[in-house]
């Protein structure tokens, strides 16, 4: 609880005793009035001045204005009658403000489970000079400096390991408990803190523009993004608190009037009492308040789970979701290739590989990664010489004297080869060692731990249709996605190609397509689909930037997480909105019709109010979905 929040606390309290202490103790007379104008001011006062500075804006139908002339009024009923008693208009403030303090006590422990979350930014960078480490401002660190990350220590900056091994905490960006252990040659992202040993880091990128940079910009700014349901409170609010006033008013003066005009006596308190009740009734705290605290709730809960979502907005589209549509590669598989055979080899397997990861030692492309790992020792670059990369066909070397050619069927066509065709699924390498054919080399990228798993999730959170798109080959894009259980397979696609097979699928979809994607090539079809998720640990920047929702840690599976927290965030603002509305419709037919009183009235506000609060809050809790 922070300062003001406990003064806040201070002042219910003194007015609460004041309140039943004049109860107890027979005051009467202008000390009566003065001791409980005391109460009343005591935790009411900002609410008056709230309501003074609304009127001179012109601001002037709010909630503080709906409570600063209920209660002026019972004041003014209880001088009129005589009675004394100003209880009532000490009570329903005294009950407001603590519900606007309970409200402020859970949007702010809202926002501190967030701000936790989020406690990523680090203080400063270590550069080493001289052999001792200085500290720096991670914004001056510019791209292609060493900096060393010593245990307990926040990463500052993605990069990639040069020196050393740890273990990494990522559970602020992803949400996950489990430690990511890293080596020499891996890629680190900001935010994540180091755990054992120390790392020596080459910085990718600029502070700017680091994962760390880009997660606090996308939650800073996901509150400015409203849902539809967010913007109908809105205008509801601007429509609907002129309409209740004016309702009050005209309860307050045509029953007496008719009366009068009628020939009777008009009751002029009773009717007064019954619109000042009205009007208590009427504020639509419960609505203004929780309809934004759940969607901001909402947000929090996707944040803490590993999903980064952009907005309210985007949070209310995601929860009709019926079709997701997949990038293959990055999304679906690893993005990391490797060798899964072997074919029609005139040598050893062994020999093979050996001769093709030391001619193609000098690429970094990931298929020569790919077969340098196969080999499984380490490349002796000395080996290899004049090394030519023959564009769009591979590469030929000549390695300890024997002429070698890694490539495509172009490749072994122009040296007047005939290659053998192979009919497995995956990229084929065909190998050539002193002018023969050698055999071909099958390489696969690695489809994702819970791709499966992800697909059958997808399904039981109600997606009705599941597609992926890419430019694999069409015997590698089968194999996948009958391997992953997908419906609907395109492959050979160009960027375009995919931004135009997302537009006829539009067209035949009635619900919202979502498109999951990683690359930069994916950034046109992230912005063209209703839905964009981008894998956000490895993704490009230009997906990150196109995408509506991130996943931190690119696991497939937290899609259907995610759009179960937004299914779960909508069905608590439909149950608030229904409970807000319901109750109110109620009591404001009873407050009419003098069946209701002030403490009623005051239920329906402060007590409707704190229910809806309440259940705005569990859309945080997302574990278990």
């Amino acid at each position: 609880m922070n300062k003001k929040q406990k003064i806040m606390l201070a002042r219910i309290f003194v007015s609460a005793v004041m309140m039943i202490a004049l109860a107890l103790i027979p005051v009467t007379g202008v000390l009566r009035f003065i001791l409980y104008m005391a109460a009343y001011l005591a935790v009411g006062y900002d609410i008056l001045i709230k309501a003074a500075k609304g009127i001179i804006r012109g601001q002037v139908f709010d909630e503080c204005f709906l409570m600063a002339v209920a209660t002026i009024g019972a004041i003014a009923l209880a001088l009129y009658d005589g009675s004394g008693d100003y209880t009532e208009a000490v009570a329903v403030m005294l009950f407001y403000q603590t519900g606007e303090l309970f409200q402020s006590y859970a949007v702010g422990k809202s926002r501190r489970n967030i701000t936790k979350l989020m406690d990523i930014r680090p203080d400063y960078a270590n550069i080493e000079k001289d052999g001792k480490l200085e500290k720096a401002d991670p914004d001056d660190v510019a791209p292609g400096s060493v900096i060393v990350i010593q245990p307990g220590e926040k990463v500052p900056i993605d990069g990639i390991v040069i020196s050393g091994s740890s273990s990494l905490n990522t559970s602020a960006l992803t949400g996950e408990s489990l430690p990511r252990s890293v080596k020499e040659g891996d890629e680190i992202i900001s935010g994540s803190i180091n755990m054992t040993g120390v790392l020596k880091v080459r910085t990718t990128k600029e502070f700017g523009d680091s994962t760390v940079s880009k997660i606090l910009d996308l939650v800073e700014n996901a509150s400015s993004r409203k849902s539809r349901s967010e913007d109908f409170i809105s205008r509801f609010a601007r429509i609907y608190t002129p309409a209740v006033c004016l309702s009050a008013l005209l309860l307050a003066l045509l029953p007496p009037l008719l009366s009068l005009i009628a020939g009777n006596t008009a009751d002029w308190g009773i009717w007064v009492y019954r619109a000042l009740t009205f009007l208590v009734i009427s504020c639509p705290c419960a609505l203004v308040i929780s309809i934004p605290l759940s969607f901001f709730a909402g947000i929090g809960g996707a944040s803490s789970a590993g999903v980064l979502v952009k907005g309210s907005n985007y949070l209310e589209t995601l929860s009709k979701t019926k079709t997701v549509v997949f990038d293959k590669t990055g999304t679906l598989t690893k993005g990391t290739f490797e060798v899964n055979a072997i074919h029609h080899g005139t040598l050893p397997d062994e020999k093979i590989l050996e001769f093709a990861a030391i001619a193609e030692s000098a690429s970094s492309h990931p298929i020569a990664r790919s077969l340098q790992e196969a080999h499984g020792k380490t490349v002796d670059r000395s080996r290899a010489a004049d090394i030519r990369e023959i564009s769009g066909k591979g590469i030929t070397a000549s390695v300890d004297g024997h002429s070698v050619a890694c490539g495509n069927e172009a490749l072994m066509h122009s040296l007047g080869l005939e290659p053998i065709p192979c009919h497995s699924a995956g990229t084929i390498i065909h190998i050539a060692i002193d002018g023969s054919y050698a055999g071909h080399a099958v390489i696969n990228d690695k489809v994702k731990p819970h791709s499966r798993e992800a697909v059958k999730a997808l399904r039981k959170a109600g997606i009705r249709r599941i597609v992926m798109l890419t430019g694999d080959s069409r015997k590698a894009a089968e194999q996948v996605a009958a391997e992953l259980g997908i419906d609907e397979v395109y492959s050979n696609l160009l960027p375009a190609d995919k931004v135009e097979k997302v537009e006829k699928l539009l067209q035949t979809e009635n619900g919202v397509l979502a498109f999951v994607g990683d690359g930069i090539n994916d950034a046109p079809v992230l912005c063209r689909a209703d839905i964009g998720i981008a894998m956000g640990a490895m993704g490009s920047d230009a997906a990150i930037e196109a995408a509506d929702v991130v996943l931190m840690d690119d696991d497939p599976l937290k899609i259907a997480k995610a759009i179960k927290i937004s299914k779960k965030c909508l069905g608590i603002v439909y149950q608030n909105i229904g409970i807000a509305i319901g109750v109110k419709a109620a009591c404001l037919l009873l407050g009419a019709l003098g069946i209701a009183n002030m403490w009623l009235a005051i239920f329906a506000d402060v007590g409707v109010m704190i229910i809806a609060v309440l259940n705005a809050i569990r859309a945080l809790f997302v574990r278990k979905l």
